[in-house]
């Protein structure tokens, strides 16, 4: 029997609010609490809840037959017990069922795999706990933040004891190769890799409801047609998404719940096919070849690489002078400081620096709260500021042994480092303004304004003073 191997990615960033450059050093609330609680409101009723409500429904109608996972941020955990802990419960709920597989992944849905293994490891751990803390499980399968895997990304990933990863089914990487088979990591073949079938996927998750699409509308009947038309080799049809793509990204008016609510029974009935967590899958499966990706590779963009997040000068700046930090933080005890090093980590922000307005451009503005890239560089960069400010402030204040105590003038050599950046930083925005408002010159239609000549101007004045005597 073949296997459906359903996963969802659930996550909300800490949007930052509009920080400004007068702001640094006075206050450090960075994160915008309006935003992000009116977001998660507004996802939760309208994918979350009804979403949750329906797999659950589905559990209790197909029991064990039916098998789903998630991977859920702790960034979006954070938010739950902040905003919808009516959330929450409705996954502890699907927890309890013994159908559900919860993943592990970074913390803070952040790039740290590319930049720090020792932030990667730290934030890894820390998601696996509050995952065993909220729903009972401790993870065996992982996934890292967007899908983006390479070997060395594997092996780090197999050394922390999993035994599964998730990871994109990139044409690039498999060239004749299918993604319908179980694969092993090139360095650590004891990790095994699931890969998306990315057009099985994306039919779901971006076409269903596209009426310019030829195959639009997308029934049950048309998809388990084409899950019994793959090669009768092939073994696992992995389906991976965004879990907001039910009744967010796609809205309930397009019949997505209806799909969702009748794809179980279709399947049952008119295939060859069972629903198995990522887990099972692995233990089913014998892997077939070990899968060589020498370059990070994601899920994002029809390139499938990093470009979403880094790769253009803005976004490589604010993801260097992050990571700059790492040696001072782990210095630190402070939980505020160590809650925003987390949230700010987070791969939203550089992502909303992304200047690739192309193919994949409204999938990059959708919750995009910056008019521009620039505009979202400026108000991160402005926050790095302010919280590099607070981590050289601390460190100046940590004795380097017991006997040792800070002596004022590291105090002042720090103050006039601070200055010093923030000196580049005002030149920074001045750059970044600066092009944008060459951008937009250079589309600006705007008629010049007549000239006035000499004469006209000379006799204007003097019936202006003429005037003026009259009153007089």
């Amino acid at each position: 029997m073949k296997t459906i191997c359903f996963y969802f990615q659930v996550h909300q960033p800490f949007r930052l609010r509009h920080y400004r450059f007068f702001d640094i050093g006075k206050n450090h609330n960075y994160f915008d609490e309006f935003a992000n609680r009116s977001i998660m409101r507004k996802v939760a009723e309208k994918c979350y809840l009804p979403t949750n409500n329906l797999m659950l429904a589905l559990i209790n109608e197909f029991g064990s037959r039916f098998k789903i996972s998630y991977s859920i941020s702790g960034t979006a955990l954070d938010q739950f017990e902040l905003y919808a802990p009516d959330v929450l419960d409705s996954f502890k709920r699907l927890a309890e069922t013994g159908c559900v597989e919860f993943l592990a992944e970074t913390y803070s849905h952040s790039l740290s795999a590319l930049k720090c293994p020792g932030e990667f490891e730290k934030q890894v751990k820390a998601h696996a706990n509050k995952i065993e803390q909220l729903f009972g499980q401790k993870p065996t399968t992982f996934r890292n933040t967007e899908l983006i895997y390479s070997d060395e990304i594997g092996a780090m990933v197999a050394n922390l004891g999993y035994k599964a990863m998730l990871t994109e089914g990139a044409k690039h990487i498999l060239g004749w190769k299918s993604s319908n088979y179980l694969y092993t990591n090139a360095i650590n073949p004891k990790l095994k890799l699931l890969l998306k079938n990315f057009q099985l996927s994306d039919d779901i998750a971006f076409r269903f409801s596209n009426r310019g699409w030829e195959e639009w509308p997308l029934t049950t009947e048309k998809y388990v047609d084409w899950l019994n038309s793959i090669d009768q080799k092939d073994e696992i049809i992995n389906l991976f998404m965004d879990y907001e793509t039910f009744g967010e990204h796609q809205w309930a008016e397009t019949g997505i719940f209806e799909f969702l609510k009748a794809l179980p029974q279709r399947v049952f009935s008119n295939s060859n096919f069972e629903f198995l967590t990522p887990s099972e899958a692995a233990k089913k499966h014998q892997p077939i070849a070990n899968l060589h990706v020498p370059y990070p590779i994601s899920w994002a963009d029809e390139e499938r690489d990093l470009t979403a997040w880094l790769g253009n000068e803005i976004q490589d700046d604010a993801f260097d002078n992050l990571y700059s930090l790492i040696e001072k933080i782990n210095n630190i005890n402070d939980p505020d400081i160590l809650r925003d090093w987390r949230y700010l980590q987070t791969s939203d922000h550089f992502y909303y620096m992304c200047t690739k307005w192309f193919s994949d451009g409204d999938v990059h503005k959708y919750f995009n709260p910056y008019d521009s890239p620039y505009d979202a560089f400026i108000t991160f960069m402005n926050v790095f500021s302010d919280f590099k400010l607070r981590v050289d402030t601390v460190n100046s204040i940590i004795p380097k042994s017991e006997n040792e105590k800070p002596m004022p003038e590291e105090v002042d050599i720090m103050i006039e480092e601070y200055e010093k950046k923030l000196k580049e930083l005002k030149q920074l925005q001045q750059k970044a303004k600066s092009k944008t408002v060459s951008k937009q010159k250079g589309t600006s239609k705007e008629k010049p304004k007549p000239k006035v000549k000499p004469m006209a101007k000379k006799a204007a004045q003097t019936k202006a003073s003429s005037k003026t005597k009259d009153k007089n």
